[in-house]
C-alpha cells in the first residue's frame, strides 16, 4: 500500500478496518483536555476491557454468596476457572492445549523453569542471552548461575550489536550458539526485546541450540499476544510470558508458561512441587508424595487468583473474537504507517531503531531522540499521548491493533513533530 500523510487518508484506513470495531471494548483514558488520549503504552502496561469489570464483580458477587462454595457452584467454578483460558491461551501461542497453563507471574515461572530445564555441568554451564534483555530476566538467570555455583562473567554470554549499529544481526546469535556450543546449557531469549523492538526468529535459534544439544527457552512478554507464535512446531523447551502488556490483564497480572509436550511425560525432569501441579484425580486425597500432572500444567504450585483470571478472561475472549492473523495484518499495516509518518519528520528529529522487516518486529517503534527525551515524554504527555521512556534517550510506541486506530498515528506524528522540534 503507498501511504500518505493526511487526515483524510488516516480516517479511510479506519473507515476500512475491519478491526476497528474493538476498540470500543476498551477503555481508553483521558488526556489532559477531556478528549480520549492517544495511548501507544500498551507494550507496557494493556487497556482495561470492559468486560473485565463484569467478570471481577461476577466472581465477587458469588464469593459474596457463596463463601467456599463457589469453588464448585460459583457461576463460573473456581476449581476449574483457569481451564477456562487454556484453548484460548494455546491458539494465541500456537501450542497443544496440554502444553500452557496460565500461573503465577512471569519471573517466577522463569525460575521454574531454569530449575528443569538449566542443568549446568562442569563443561557445560553457559547461558546464551541478547545484550540488553530485560533485567528482570537478566537477575533471574546471574541468581540461576550463581545457585549452580558458577560465576555469571564466566557463564552468561550477551551477544550485543555489531559496533554502530542498534539491533543484533540475527546470524551473530546463531554464529554465537555455535561458537559456545560444547560450553552451552541453555539458551534464553526475549523473542520481542523490549528495548529495541527486534523481533527473532523462534525456530532459527531453536533448531540451532539443539544442534548443539543446548536446551532453548524464550521469554515471550513482548511476543504473547503482538507476533504470530507457532511454539509447538518451532519446537522450544519451554516459553513464559506475562499477561499486562499486549494481554490486557491488568497491572501485575498472572503469566503463563508454555513446555513443549515431548517433555509432559518426563518425570526425571527436576521441578520445584506444589499441591496444584499434583494429578487432579487424587490431589484432595492429600497424598503424601507428589505425582504431577502431564503437561504444562504439573509445574503448578498453588491455586491460581481468581480475580485475576477474570480480569485477563475479559481480554482473551476479544483475542479469540479478533484471531492473531487479523491482528498480525492489521499490525504490519498500523507500525508501517506511523513508521512511514514518522520518516516525514525534520531530519534528526528522531531515529527508528527498530527493524523496518516486519517479520523483525511487532507493535513498537522504538525511537532514539536527539535530545532531552525524559523531557519530550513528559511535554507528549501533557499534549495527550501516552509513551513510555528507556534510559538514556529511547522512547518506545507500541501501536496496538486491538485498540489503536490509524487517526491516533497520525496524530501522534503531528505531535511529536511539535514537541520534538521544540
Amino acid at each position: 500500500m503507498t501511504f500518505e500523510d493526511s487526515e483524510a487518508f488516516a480516517r479511510g484506513l479506519d473507515a476500512a478496518d475491519l478491526l476497528a470495531r474493538f476498540r470500543g471494548a476498551f477503555h481508553i483514558p483521558k488526556g489532559p483536555d477531556g478528549r480520549p488520549c492517544l495511548y501507544l503504552a500498551g507494550n507496557s502496561l494493556g487497556l482495561q476491557p470492559h468486560r473485565a469489570r463484569h467478570y471481577i464483580e461476577e466472581a465477587l458477587d458469588d464469593w459474596a454468596r457463596l463463601g467456599v462454595e463457589g469453588h464448585l457452584h460459583a457461576r463460573s467454578p473456581w476449581l476449574p476457572y483457569h481451564e477456562r483460558l487454556t484453548a484460548s491461551t494455546a491458539r494465541l501461542v500456537g501450542a497443544l492445549p496440554e502444553e500452557v497453563v496460565v500461573m503465577n507471574t512471569l519471573t517466577v515461572n522463569l525460575h521454574l523453569m531454569m530449575v528443569s530445564f538449566y542443568r549446568p555441568t562442569r563443561e557445560r554451564f553457559r547461558v546464551l542471552m541478547e545484550a540488553d534483555a530485560f533485567p528482570s530476566d537478566r537477575y533471574a538467570v546471574a541468581s540461576q548461575v550463581r545457585y549452580h555455583g558458577h560465576s555469571p562473567e564466566e557463564a552468561v554470554v550477551e551477544v550485543k550489536p555489531r559496533p554502530g549499529e542498534d539491533v543484533i544481526r540475527p546470524g551473530d546469535l546463531r554464529a554465537a550458539i555455535l561458537r559456545e556450543g560444547p560450553r552451552l546449557a541453555l539458551v534464553l531469549v526475549g523473542n520481542v526485546n523490549y528495548l529495541t523492538g527486534q523481533a527473532f526468529d523462534v525456530r532459527a535459534l531453536t533448531e540451532a541450540a539443539h544442534a548443539v544439544e543446548a536446551r532453548v527457552g524464550f521469554d515471550l512478554a513482548h511476543g504473547a499476544g503482538n507476533l504470530r507464535l507457532r511454539l509447538h512446531d518451532d519446537g522450544p523447551d519451554f516459553a513464559v510470558w506475562c499477561s499486562y502488556k499486549y494481554l490486557n490483564g491488568g497491572p501485575g497480572s498472572l503469566g503463563g508458561v508454555f513446555v513443549h509436550s515431548r517433555h509432559s511425560q518426563d518425570r526425571t525432569l527436576p521441578r520445584f512441587e506444589g499441591w496444584w501441579g499434583h494429578d487432579k484425580s487424587t490431589r484432595f486425597d492429600m497424598p503424601a508424595r507428589f505425582h504431577s500432572l502431564p503437561g504444562a500444567e504439573g509445574w503448578q504450585l498453588s491455586n491460581p487468583p481468581i480475580l485475576q483470571l477474570a480480569a485477563l478472561r475479559a481480554s482473551m475472549e476479544l483475542f479469540a473474537e479478533a484471531g492473531m492473523a487479523a491482528l498480525v495484518e492489521k499490525r504490519n499495516q498500523l507500525t508501517g504507517y506511523l513508521e512511514f509518518l514518522l520518516a516525514g519528520l525534520p531530519p534528526g528529529v528522531v531515529k527508528v531503531i527498530t527493524p523496518r522487516d516486519p517479520e523483525q518486529r511487532g507493535s513498537q517503534l522504538s525511537l532514539r531522540v536527539a535530545r532531552e527525551a525524559r523531557g519530550l515524554v513528559t511535554r507528549l504527555g501533557q499534549a495527550g499521548a501516552v509513551v513510555d521512556f528507556r534510559a538514556p534517550d529511547v522512547v518506545r510506541a507500541a501501536p496496538v491493533p486491538l485498540y489503536n486506530s490509524y487517526m491516533d498515528a497520525w496524530r501522534f506524528a503531528r505531535i511529536l513533530h511539535e514537541h520534538a522540534s521544540a
